[in-house]
């Protein structure tokens, strides 16, 4: 009897950029309130997938879907769904930290004040910068700009906007790619306090961080029919991905003798 709990389903999925088809034929299904990294060379779609969780891809014109996506069973892309609630209730943090030009407190505040948040903001803006475990390093500098932090520390920041806006899923796109070993890691420690409330899909190319952090791991690569589309080969629990992989692709990408 299979008791776990999906937030994401997808079937048969398949991501068009006009004519071309970067992603192919993807089937996953991803569990509530845990992590799972997406890993794979260069150029396989691993962003694109992860996009797709949002729709931000069709912030590119052009884009189209094959397939589907449920989300909480519903489906992701029916014409009655809004996607700017998408990007609410399933949030997003990108490579490069990107605060926004204001305040500590600004960065938290603006994106639920825009959504109709009439609850307390400074609760608000405490607690969200509380579960991105940000608030001791800046309680005493809410009003100064949020790009004088650190590079860690403006990652944080933007977890801590998304978190705001009471999100269910938080996606990551390399999350930690621009920071140091040391952020990196408090980014990890981050996600594993965070994963209790929310669930985290992250693509990374940081194939230590793929190991340490997440619960399960799709493994990407370019499909063999030549046409340059990329799939999922092989999707199973972390420690299997890293230790008795069933695809010889997948082993030796993980053990870096791939390519």
């Amino acid at each position: 009897m299979n008791d776990k709990e999906y937030i994401f389903q997808t079937k048969d999925l398949s991501i068009y950029y006009g004519n071309f088809k970067a992603v192919t034929n993807i089937n996953l299904n991803i569990e509530r309130n845990k992590i799972t990294a997406i890993i794979g060379p260069s150029g396989c779609g691993k962003s694109t997938l992860l996009r797709a969780f949002n729709r931000m891809n069709e912030l590119s014109t052009g884009t189209r879907i094959e397939g589907g996506i449920q989300f909480a069973g519903q489906d992701l892309y029916a014409p009655d769904v809004d996607p700017v609630e998408v990007r609410y209730r399933i949030g997003m943090v990108f490579q490069k930290p990107n605060p926004f030009p204001k305040s500590i407190y600004e960065n938290i505040a603006w994106g639920a004040r825009i959504h109709g948040y009439n609850g307390n903001m400074d609760e608000l803006v405490e607690n969200s910068l509380k579960k991105a475990a940000l608030w001791d390093e800046v309680k005493d500098k809410l009003r100064q700009s949020g790009l004088a932090l650190s590079g860690g520390q403006q990652q944080r920041l933007c977890i801590a906007r998304a978190l705001a806006v009471q999100p269910e899923v938080i996606l990551m796109d390399e999350p930690a790619s621009a920071l140091d070993p040391i952020a990196t890691l408090k980014i990890e420690e981050l996600m594993q306090e965070l994963k209790k409330d929310y669930t985290i899909v992250i693509v990374t190319h940081n194939m230590q961080q793929a190991a340490r952090a997440s619960d399960y791991t799709a493994m990407m690569m370019l499909s063999e029919d030549g046409k340059r589309s990329g799939t999922v080969i092989e999707f199973a629990d972390t420690t299997k991905i890293f230790t008795r992989p069933s695809d010889k692709r997948t082993e030796g990408y993980v053990t870096g003798r791939y390519g």
